[in-house]
């Protein structure tokens, strides 16, 4: 089936330009030009990728962002006519998984879109427990001490990444091509938000972190013994 993603920009020609993109690598684009519109679809379809302009009239991309993800864990890639770094990580910590600084080429796009959608789909055949965590890669859900864990895609695949090579420093250049799926496209911020975010989900105290440890100046590296079954 192809993908739907829903395509929020309120810019007419870009949407067109985009929606276009998007339909040539067999997606099914919904469009909608604010924020508010965006929440009002967001509920009706199974959107497997949001694309979301930061700056739309009435309602931004933040605010908008950041209600989806109450309910949501969809891939979310920001678009943004800003280099301000504070915009662009400020949207990376209220759970976007990527972004596009504009103006982008097509190619640029469309690498974005796939790697989003890889991360979305990707499953190994295993399961993994490490302490109170268990991750259970086939079917895309974790828990901690029995209780699922609301990540979004990027968080998954990151964690399941990191707990898969327990033990090992990942450098955030690993990350990004074994996670984003990209290396030259990638941003080292990328890394640092998601680590960022699966540590305030996963630990007891994200200031003292007991499985996702910083390695300084290189990486990050998953602490402790992991069953794999």
């Amino acid at each position: 089936m192809p993908t739907q993603v829903l395509l929020v920009e309120d810019d007419a020609s870009l949407r067109e330009v985009i929606g276009t993109v998007l339909t040539a690598i067999g997606c099914r684009v919904d469009s909608v030009g604010n924020g508010l519109d965006a929440l009002a679809r967001f509920p009706e379809a199974p959107y497997g990728l949001v694309i979301l302009d930061l700056m739309l009239p009435g309602m931004d991309g933040f605010s908008v962002c950041r209600e989806m993800r109450k309910t949501s864990t969809v891939p979310i890639i920001m678009l943004t006519a800003r280099r301000d770094t504070a915009d662009v990580v400020t949207g990376l910590e209220l759970g976007a998984d990527d972004y596009v600084t504009k103006p982008f080429e097509a190619a640029e796009l469309i690498a974005r879109v796939r790697a989003a959608l890889r991360r979305s789909a990707a499953g190994e055949h295993q399961k993994l427990t490490a302490g109170e965590l268990t991750i259970d890669v086939p079917a895309f859900r974790a828990t901690k001490l029995g209780h699922e864990l609301s990540l979004s895609a990027t968080e998954f695949k990151l964690l399941a990444e990191l707990t898969v090579h327990a033990g090992q420093v990942l450098s955030r250049e690993q990350l990004l091509r074994r996670v984003w799926g990209y290396d030259y496209l990638g941003d080292s911020r990328l890394v640092d938000m998601a680590v960022k975010r699966l540590r305030d989900k996963i630990e007891d105290d994200p200031s003292s972190p007991q499985y996702v440890a910083t390695v300084r100046g290189v990486g990050y590296r998953f602490e402790g013994d992991v069953v794999r079954a």
